[in-house]
């Protein structure tokens, strides 16, 4: 779903549609997928904090999307996500002050 939810949004970069959400954002620039992007964090954040699942899944929604977009509109794909992430597979966070975890 992911997939191919972010193959839609690359076509709407290479081939806008009119009255695009999508394109809006695109066409706005990256200071305003930025912003987009900070706002649905927050909303995530405030729905957690409230205990509402139904709240929490559609933010959690809106920022994947939004992440989505960012993506995109740095030319960055998700191959290139998921090679870091499973570069980082496995591994122990050590930080200060931080007991030791496993990152998955």
């Amino acid at each position: 779903m992911i997939e191919s939810l972010y193959e839609k949004i690359r076509q709407r970069k290479i081939t806008p549609q009119s009255g695009s959400y999508t394109n809006y954002l695109f066409d706005e620039g990256l200071d305003k997928i930025l912003k987009k992007v900070g706002e649905e964090a927050t909303e995530v954040v405030i729905a957690a904090k409230n205990d509402d699942e139904e709240e929490l899944i559609s933010e959690m929604a809106d920022l994947t999307y939004h992440c989505l977009v960012l993506l995109a509109e740095k030319d960055i794909s998700l191959e290139k996500l998921q090679a870091e992430l499973e570069k980082r597979e496995g591994k122990i966070s050590r930080t200060d002050g931080r007991r030791d975890i496993n990152l998955l």
